[in-house]
């Protein structure tokens, strides 16, 4: 009986999982942002210019507005001279046009982004469209996205928060290649990007969406699930494969009376429930969501590093 009582522990504990890793997003932009100081002082040292960045504001929303002020306090600690462009909600589409085409000429300006969502007024489409496809550091041109869609090519720029993604996983040593991966939302902005690049990684590529049959099957089959459908908890953790790595991108408020702001953040994924089944989870906040403006920066940088060390 000694003996079986000695092996019981053993036996427990071999019968854990490992702790999950927290896939720390805050901390990995920080780093990001301060490599990429380096080479905005490196450029600047070497030709006496900055890679410029120019992001065009429409109207004054306050969650607009407020993503507007992180780029651009961003822009200020890494380096990158800001020629931002304020316009009016009553703007019309051709002078948001005309403003998107004064910055393609603009010589400073190595990278322009025009902030989503514009009024309803103005066709998106079209002003993304008319950003030159060598200064869409947001990735949204369809030039770009179409030699992301297209093997042997490769775009100038990707989409931020997919690009931040996958850098994600690459910094925190996880496999891509070979494994089943699960995008859940087909969007331009995040779901399809995200899918393309998991692909050009190697992996086996399921999208689902609002249309999708059976979802929780799929996502219980994938080795690394994207989740980005913009619905709170949506996801839930007994349909987590066990060791799968979770990356939430949905930010969504839910009530709660505890919190000051009579509200708190949360992801497409139950997170609490996931957390003890994944190998790996991102938090929200401070998973993806810093990563994205990160991402934008480095697309900044390196456009700027081609223009002007060319």
């Amino acid at each position: 009986m000694a003996a079986s009582a000695e092996q019981a522990p053993a036996a427990a504990a071999a019968s854990e999982a490992p702790s999950t890793l927290i896939i720390d997003g805050k901390a990995t932009a920080a780093t990001i942002r301060a490599e990429l100081k380096e080479r905005a002082d490196a450029l600047m040292a070497k030709v006496g210019k900055a890679p410029g960045l120019a992001v065009i504001l429409v109207g004054a929303r306050p969650d607009s507005a407020t993503y507007v002020r992180m780029k651009r306090k961003a822009c200020e600690e890494v380096g990158i001279a800001d020629f931002g462009v304020n316009l009016p909600v009553e703007a019309s589409e051709d002078e948001i046009v005309a403003a998107v085409r004064a910055a393609n000429e603009d010589e400073r300006v190595h990278g322009i982004l025009v902030q989503l969502p514009l009024p309803e007024h103005v066709n998106e489409m079209r002003v993304l469209s008319e950003i030159s496809p060598e200064k869409d550091v947001d990735g949204l041109h369809p030039a770009n996205v179409g030699d992301l869609a297209l093997r042997g090519r490769n775009p100038r720029f990707v989409a931020c928060t997919p690009r931040g993604c996958i850098e994600l996983l690459h910094r925190n040593g996880i496999e891509i290649s070979g494994k089943s991966a699960v995008v859940l939302g087909r969007s331009n902005i995040v779901g399809i990007p995200a899918a393309l690049l998991l692909l050009q990684e190697n992996a086996t590529v399921t999208v689902c969406h609002s249309r999708t049959k059976d979802i929780e099957a799929r996502i219980r089959d994938a080795d690394i699930l994207v989740a980005a459908i913009g619905k709170a908890h949506f996801v839930q953790g007994s349909w987590i494969k066990p060791g799968a790595v979770v990356i939430d991108v949905g930010i969504n408020s839910v009530d709660d009376a505890t919190k000051k702001r009579g509200y708190r953040l949360v992801g497409d994924v139950d997170y609490a429930a996931a957390k003890p089944v994944a190998s790996a989870i991102t938090p929200v906040p401070g998973g993806v969501g810093p990563m994205t403006i990160a991402m934008l920066l480095q697309n900044t940088v390196e456009a700027g590093e081609r223009a002007l060390t060319a």
